[in-house]
């Protein structure tokens, strides 16, 4: 894990990814503290262009609710879709990909059918659909990303646990009379974890985009501020205020690149000699 580390932090992608995310999450921590007010209060006349006033430095949007506080309450918003999305795609993924490339046979056939009825269905139609089936809220959209996200984690694994279930320590486990799931979870997901974690922070990038995505249609909590809104309400009047959609949207873009370098860099850390090859 050292080792993984120090490769990352020599990876100048994934340093400037690290870099941008750590300042996305401090905003997100500590940048309620600077603006206590709530962020959907009208605190200035409206369209009030940027860097006008020292107290509003990113403007005003259309009802005069400060442009910079949204974005601070809107990283939140954005990371915590995120990571919660990912993290349950995981939960539901991990263990349906490695019960089908373990057991084989009429096991994995099931499963993968199951698997590949979720992905003949557009990702983001999907997502539209539930949210609107459960109404929009941040359980609902958490859950609706999750669902449209874990095909391709169980595809994943099934196919490292695949390559792997066949390796000696593998035979070595069975012949010592461990049970499967034993043999599944101490011996096989820990040497197969690399390539999911890598596929783990892109996810988390994919989530933020399809949270904003949903927000920006009006499908985003009511109660939540979050960039995706920030960029719809904004879009009716963006050659009047530009600002109102350019920095959230700025946002996006930095944090999205911040974990797509990430994962680069992470794949080049922990698949060193296959990054090599492919260059």
């Amino acid at each position: 894990m050292k080792q993984v580390s120090r490769m990352l932090l020599r990876n100048p992608g994934g340093m400037i990814g690290i870099t941008i995310l750590v300042i996305a999450v401090a905003v997100a921590l500590i940048g309620p503290l600077l603006f206590p007010t709530s962020p959907w209060r009208m605190v200035q006349r409206p369209f009030l262009p940027p860097f006008t006033l020292a107290g509003f430095p990113l403007g005003t949007d259309a009802l005069g609710r400060d442009v910079m506080a949204g974005i601070i309450y809107g990283a939140r918003v954005s990371l915590l879709v995120g990571l919660i999305s990912t993290l349950a795609s995981l939960a539901v993924g991990i263990p349906l990909g490695a019960t089908a490339g373990y057991f084989g046979g009429k096991i994995d056939d099931a499963l993968m059918r199951f698997t590949e009825f979720f992905q003949t269905v557009p990702s983001f139609a999907l997502a539209i659909v539930l949210v609107a089936i459960m109404q929009p809220s941040i359980v609902s959209i958490v859950a609706a990303i999750a669902i449209v996200s874990w095909p391709p984690v169980a595809r994943l694994v099934r196919g490292e646990v695949l390559s792997l279930r066949t390796r000696e320590y593998v035979q070595a486990a069975v012949v010592t009379g461990q049970t499967n799931w034993w043999i599944i979870w101490r011996e096989i997901l820990p040497n197969a974890l690399s390539p999911v974690i890598v596929l783990a922070s892109l996810m988390v990038a994919t989530a933020i985009l399809l949270e904003s995505s949903l927000s920006f249609l009006g499908l985003g909590d009511p109660n939540l501020m979050s960039w995706g809104y920030m960029v719809g309400a904004g879009r009716t009047v963006i050659r009047q205020a530009w600002w109102i959609t350019v920095f959230p949207g700025i946002a996006i873009l930095l944090s999205v690149l911040a974990l797509n370098l990430i994962g680069e860099g992470l794949n080049d850390a922990l698949n060193p000699r296959l990054a090599k090859g492919g260059r």
